[in-house]
């Protein structure tokens, strides 16, 4: 995610400013093209009429995905700041909101979307859990795959001195890590692996 802010433990902001969606790297562009056709397909999927994206940085999945996979009736967008969402998509609603407390009644929303946000924070299971508990359909997930991401990285000359590992990430998921821990609040229904990511689309468990 370009900007990627999400809570720490003590309710500070932490993350990176790599923009992947805008980079120029034709390899980095490659990946990025699968990340985005595997989600914009599991955001199809699920014909969502009113959507939330929990985590969206500056906003640009959310524009694309109101573009490329279709404008729902309401699609709101959320995160800890919302300063760095610039010229947002005035088909998306932006509102400031913790992952870990969000201000919605149960099942406001038939989607929900969390890309990329997990990694970032201390408690990843109470998100995980608010997610569910405000989708009435479903819910994606995506996270960086460990430790193809690291190697992925090194690969590149980036973060060496940390092995690869990107600034603001504090969770580490392997594909099994991911659906262990959204098994815990979903019923899994699709599960896609673009290089580096793992990304699944799962139901409330109720």
């Amino acid at each position: 995610m370009s900007g990627v802010k999400s809570e720490a433990a003590d309710g500070g902001v932490i993350g990176n400013v790599y923009d992947k969606y805008g980079t120029k790297n034709p390899i980095a562009r490659y990946l990025m093209k699968g990340f985005l056709e595997g989600v914009t397909s599991l955001y199809r999927r699920t014909g969502a009429r009113t959507v939330l994206e929990v985590g969206c940085g500056e906003g640009k999945l959310a524009h694309h995905l109101v573009t490329e996979g279709g404008a729902p009736e309401r699609f709101v967008a959320t995160d800890v700041e919302v300063a760095q969402v610039h010229g947002v998509d005035p088909r998306i609603e932006v509102r400031a909101a913790s992952a870990y407390e969000l201000p919605f009644a149960d099942r406001s929303f038939e989607l929900v979307v969390c890309c990329e946000v997990l990694e970032h924070l201390e408690r990843p299971m109470v998100a995980l859990a608010e997610l569910a508990r405000v989708a009435s359909r479903a819910v994606i997930v995506s996270t960086p795959r460990e430790p193809l991401w690291r190697a992925l990285n090194m690969a590149r000359g980036k973060y060496l001195a940390e092995l690869g590992n990107t600034p603001g990430h504090i969770q580490h998921y392997s594909r099994r890590d991911l659906l262990l821990l959204c098994k815990t609040h979903l019923d899994i229904v699709e599960v896609k692996n673009p290089v580096p990511w793992t990304m699944l689309l799962g139901e409330p468990r109720r």
